[in-house]
């Protein structure tokens, strides 16, 4: 079946690659993005703000904080959280939007895809992995709207019932298709919201783009060529990583 250009894959062993390669579940690099690659970007997904987008760098002269490769959000936004009675209250420095976590922006992810496409074979299939808790792969119940109305499946019931990828705490849909199919099909929206695969990889495995669930950055794996374009890109923000380096909230030591 095919599914805007891309098709279900029902032998996973296209990606049995990758979960050798992943390191302890966590919040490390090399957790959410095979190590064994020569270079690792971090792209920073974009910032909302009045109708467009702004970068980190922005965020952080406004609030007085120190950009760097292992920021966090709730750090430069200067976010307090408090609990009382089981409520939390939230502050933030930062008046703005927050970034997307587990989805790259459509814009964002335009940019991204053409520094791939400048890095990839052109006659190469790719392959996309969709996190497979997303409520309105379902739609209800487990997916819900305001309205109380219905929601019909986001995916077919053959493409539901295709054998999943399992990785350390994670499950995924896999599709195959060609590489641009990351910018014309980004799967469904989602209370208008276009959602990005979580892995994609080509066939060569020569690179790996993850944008894991609860991130609001993308890892890039892949050649110091396509990580050097990727950092050079002036549609992109990002900055050079390690797999050992921690991207959990407590993982910026300069902004504490």
């Amino acid at each position: 079946m095919d599914v805007g250009g891309l098709r279900p894959v029902e032998d996973l062993s296209v990606a049995s690659w990758i979960a050798p390669r992943l390191g302890p579940f966590g919040g490390w690099v090399g957790s959410i993005s095979p190590r064994g690659f020569e270079a690792y970007a971090r792209v920073l997904h974009p910032v909302p703000l009045d109708g467009g987008t702004t970068t980190w760098a922005a965020v952080c002269a406004a609030t007085g904080k120190q950009p760097h490769a292992l920021m966090q959000w709730d750090a430069i936004a200067g976010v307090v959280r408090t609990a009382q009675e089981g409520v939390e209250t939230r502050r933030s420095q930062w008046d703005g939007g927050e970034p997307n976590t587990g989805n790259l922006e459509a814009g964002a992810l335009h940019a991204l895809v053409a520094e791939l496409t400048r890095h990839t074979a052109a006659d190469i299939d790719c392959f996309f992995a969709l996190w497979n808790g997303y409520g309105w792969i379902y739609g209800s119940p487990m997916a819900v709207r305001s309205d109380g109305a219905p929601v019909p499946p986001g995916l077919p019931q053959a493409v539901l019932e295709a054998p999943r990828l399992r990785h350390p705490n994670r499950e995924y849909l896999v599709f195959r298709g060609p590489l641009d199919a990351l910018t014309t099909n980004a799967t469904s929206k989602w209370m208008g919201r276009a959602q990005s695969p979580n892995l994609a990889w080509p066939a060569d495995e020569s690179w790996c783009v993850a944008s894991e669930i609860d991130f609001d950055s993308t890892i890039v794996a892949g050649s110091p060529h396509l990580v050097d374009a990727v950092l050079a890109s002036p549609d992109l923000e990002a900055w050079p990583v390690s797999p050992d380096d921690s991207l959990a909230y407590d993982g910026d030591t300069v902004n504490r």
